[in-house]
């Protein structure tokens, strides 16, 4: 063997790591070993690897996830799956990520230096697999659109009643504001009944009630247009992102 074959071995069980060291080690191999996933992935952002061996069942990512972002990141990277789990199901996954070979335990130092060689004799796989996206994820992706056309819609929909709302409470206000006026007027007027100001003040007391009713028949209309004309421009934006 000519230049050194770096090995890495991903497993959370340490004796299976010292395994492939000590038969793999004599054999030419530089043999690095990590106990997770995310550990794994770190050794090989670092460095370049000439085949990686993974236990398929480990805490957090499995190593058919595993074999998914190596095969994302670098597809040229043989990838041989260690199980003690084998089912149909493992197989397919497996597979499906692009992995080289199977190896069941329990390991012998043949099996070990058997499998480090036929995967590196194997010619690169170069198809990378796609990572599959879950429905919440897609729908997270979709979200954006579908909650701005959602709001143009509901606006549309929502401004008849706003509308109503406008029609219902604006003239209440405007009376109490009127009344109010009217209220202070009085009391100025009991203060300077001798005043010019005083003529005013009745005069402003006395025409409060119809300005209270021109408030009321008047600013539900204007309140209901600028409403629709609102909700008509919610409607036009919502066809034009449809």
């Amino acid at each position: 063997m000519g230049a050194l074959r770096k090995v890495l071995v991903v497993d959370d069980d340490a004796v299976v790591g010292k395994s492939f060291k000590r038969v793999l080690s004599d054999k030419g191999y530089i043999v690095t070993t990590a106990e997770n996933a995310h550990e794994a992935l770190k050794q090989i952002r670092e460095q370049e690897f000439d085949v990686v061996f993974t236990d398929i069942k480990m805490p957090g990512m499995d190593g058919v996830e595993l074999a998914e972002h190596v095969k994302a990141s670098r597809p040229w990277t043989p990838v041989v799956i260690i199980t003690g789990y084998g089912t149909a199901e493992n197989e397919v996954r497996a597979k499906a990520a692009g992995v080289s070979d199977f190896m069941r335990k329990p390991l012998s130092p043949e099996m070990i230096e058997e499998s480090a060689a036929h995967a590196l004799l194997q010619p690169a796989l170069t198809v990378v697999p796609t990572l599959q996206v879950s429905p919440v994820e897609q729908s997270q992706i979709e979200v954006p659109e579908e909650k701005s056309n959602f709001r143009n819609i509901a606006l549309f929909l929502a401004a008849p009643f706003i509308g109503l709302a406008y029609a219902v409470f604006l003239p209440l206000v405007g009376l109490a504001m009127l009344a109010w006026i009217g209220g202070k007027a009085l009391l100025q007027t009991q203060a300077a009944k001798k005043t010019p100001a005083y003529l005013r003040n009745v005069a402003l007391f006395a025409f409060a009630p119809f300005i209270g009713l021109a408030y009321a028949v008047m600013l539900p209309f204007v309140g209901t247009a600028m409403l629709v004309w609102v909700g008509a421009k919610a409607l036009m934006e919502t066809k034009q992102t449809a």
